[in-house]
């Protein structure tokens, strides 16, 4: 099909949260480089109803939907139409492409484990069937670990807040400390912080808290600022772009949605510390996050703490269930991934700083733990 005039694209996802303003640039970057196209977006509560303006008729439509009466307004706008919502509605019959939640849950207990954390708990909605299968991926990557998970509701706003609080605090008090807790988003983060402060546990010392997504200017402003898991809220835009594209040319829809895994865990105080009983690992440890972009080895880690190495490689096996050597070489891969997703630094500039030394012996073991290339990675985690 050939256009004689730019698309015109709604785009109905709220502006309220970073992931919706994220979403948002994904498919910017696709209209800049494939358009141009006419972009119309709703902005305001990404909760808020969807809604198009009054005699609005274009080709095709970006949307979060999360009621009956969002497919209600799609169907009647006749528009070509792409859903990036996690929520299932029963007759959504629109192409969707999501946040991949047990992805995410697996990446918090995997996260909070290395962390030397063994209780666990999660915070979020319930009643929400999204947010059961976030946690669901959580609980069953932590009991693979020999973990258990414990659940609770929490109450954000309305009338309920003050006793939802309330609550909040009788059970982490009763969690066997030092704890961690994954939350659904920010707003629960927030509220566990809170809850934490009314009891009077210390964060992250007895609790750590890590949100299940990174907005973050909200998290930078908790008390302490919240670490979070950063969503490839970008890369949904772009694809969901992509497949919009083809959509208004006359392509088919693909037969099932597509799921998008998180970038990464952005670490900030509420999660900055290391749950260990042994003061010699607890020094190990925190050495190796210090200076493993550095050129060490496992000699210099055990004189560090004043043990043999082999007395070193038990400890870190009996407790970690890893050697040393791969805790270093672990480190370095989540700096080079920090660094490929976060910046715009040549390749062999990533491989100098987080300690691999050159570019070659970089994209060989990034591609080992990724099965991808650091370029690729990078394009991936951007959405480009």
């Amino acid at each position: 099909m050939i256009r004689t005039e730019p698309p015109r694209v709604a785009v109905l996802v709220g502006t309220s949260t970073g992931w919706g303003r994220r979403i948002i640039r994904g498919i910017a970057s696709y209209a800049n480089k494939h358009g141009p196209w006419h972009l119309w977006v709703s902005g305001g509560d990404i909760e808020a109803p969807l809604r198009l303006p009054p005699h609005w008729a274009g080709e095709g439509i970006i949307a979060r939907v999360a009621r009956q009466a969002d497919i209600r307004l799609l169907d009647a706008a006749g528009a070509a139409a792409v859903n990036v919502s996690s929520i299932d509605l029963k007759a959504a019959s629109y192409p969707r492409i999501a946040n991949d939640l047990d992805a995410s849950g697996r990446l918090a207990a995997e996260y909070l484990w290395n962390r030397g954390f063994r209780h666990f708990g999660y915070a979020g909605t319930p009643r929400l069937r999204y947010v059961r299968r976030h946690f669901r991926g959580f609980r069953d990557a932590l009991a693979a670990l020999g973990c258990a998970c414990t659940d609770f509701p929490t109450t954000t706003a309305g009338r309920g807040w003050h006793d939802g609080q309330l609550a909040l605090v009788e059970r982490l008090r009763a969690l066997p400390k030092p704890a961690a807790i994954l939350t659904w988003a920010t707003p629960q983060g927030r509220a566990v912080l809170d809850a934490c402060h009314w009891a009077g546990l210390i964060v992250p010392e007895q609790v750590a808290v890590l949100s299940g997504d990174d907005d973050r200017l909200m998290c930078e402003i908790c008390s302490p600022p919240l670490s979070g898991i950063a969503v490839g809220a970008e890369q949904i835009g772009h694809q969901a772009a992509t497949l919009l594209d083809r959509l208004m040319r006359g392509g088919r829809p693909p037969e099932s949605p597509a799921f998008v895994a998180p970038v990464a865990v952005v670490t900030r105080r509420s999660t900055d510390t290391l749950a260990m009983d042994n003061p010699r690992l607890v020094e190990a440890v925190a050495y190796i996050r210090n200076h493993a972009a550095q050129s060490i080895r496992v000699e210099d880690v055990a004189g560090k703490v004043g043990v043999s190495r082999r007395q070193l490689e038990r400890l870190f096996r009996e407790t970690l269930g890893r050697t040393p050597g791969a805790e270093i070489q672990r480190l370095r891969l989540e700096r080079a991934g920090e660094l490929l997703a976060q910046s715009d630094l040549p390749v062999a500039e990533v491989a100098a700083i987080s300690g691999f030394g050159t570019a070659e012996y970089l994209a060989t073991l990034f591609k080992q733990a990724t099965g991808l290339t650091p370029l690729r990675y990078r394009s991936t985690v951007r959405g480009r």
